[in-house]
Order: C-alpha cells, then structure tokens, then sequence
C-alpha cells in the first residue's frame, strides 16, 4: 500500500481523490481564516475612518445650518422674515425632493439585488468542473 503523501505517480486514483477531499476543506478553513484575520485587521482602521466621516457629516451638518440661517437673515432684509424663512424652506424641500426622485431612480435600476455577476461566474466554474468548455 502506498503511503498518504506519496508521489503522485505512485497512488492510485482513489487515493488521490480521497487525499484531494480531505484537502479541500483545510484549504477552504485556512482561506477562511485568512479573510477573517485581513477583516479584523482592516476593520480597526475602517472604524477609525468612519468615524472621522461621521465628525465630518456632523460638521457639514452644522455649517449647512449656518448657510440656511444666513440666508434666511440676508432675505430678512428684502421681505419680511417669516417670508423669508418661507422661501428658504420652500427650496430646501424643492433640492430634498429632486434628490428623493433621483435617489429612487438610482435604487430601481439597482433592483433586484441579485449578483448577476457573481451567478455567471459560478455557473462558469460549475461548467468547467463537468468538462463543458464551450461556455
């Protein structure tokens, strides 16, 4: 009998298939565990930078306050400033509806949410495996 890991020529092709499906899942564990240790290691640094956009956001947010009350006061001094504020608040919900209708469109050609991509690309290597190359 040969031994596991003899050289190739000498197994057979049971033994060959046997030793190729006890490495299979080791391989696939170590790919695993390889992914999860790159993820926690870059997952330190994408939470740091998440939460520097999110300062940034709060920032933005706040300084866009200012804009809008600058130019509620501006206006105050054409019309009245209860008009003003009327006017500023009626672009504002004209800029957030346009963006509403925009972001809809973008979310229906995204729909549905099946990797297409992805399918194809298995489909291939399920075709590959059988032998059927003519794709």
């Amino acid at each position: 009998m040969t031994s596991q890991h003899g050289a190739p020529e000498s197994q057979t092709l049971g033994a060959l298939v046997h030793q190729l499906s006890q490495q299979i899942p080791e391989l696939v564990r170590s790919e695993i565990r390889l992914a999860q240790a790159e993820v926690a290691q870059k997952g330190k640094r994408v939470g740091i930078g998440i939460g520097m956009f999110s300062v940034a956001g709060l920032l933005a947010f706040f300084a866009l306050a200012a804009l809008v009350t600058t130019a509620i006061l501006g206006l105050a001094h054409v019309v009245d400033a209860w008009l003003a504020a009327l006017i500023v608040a009626v672009v504002l919900l004209a800029a957030a509806g346009v963006a509403a209708l925009l972001g809809k469109n973008k979310v229906a050609e995204a729909a549905p949410p099946t990797p297409e991509r992805a399918i194809e690309g298995i489909k291939e290597d399920i075709a590959t495996v059988k032998g059927d190359h003519h794709g």
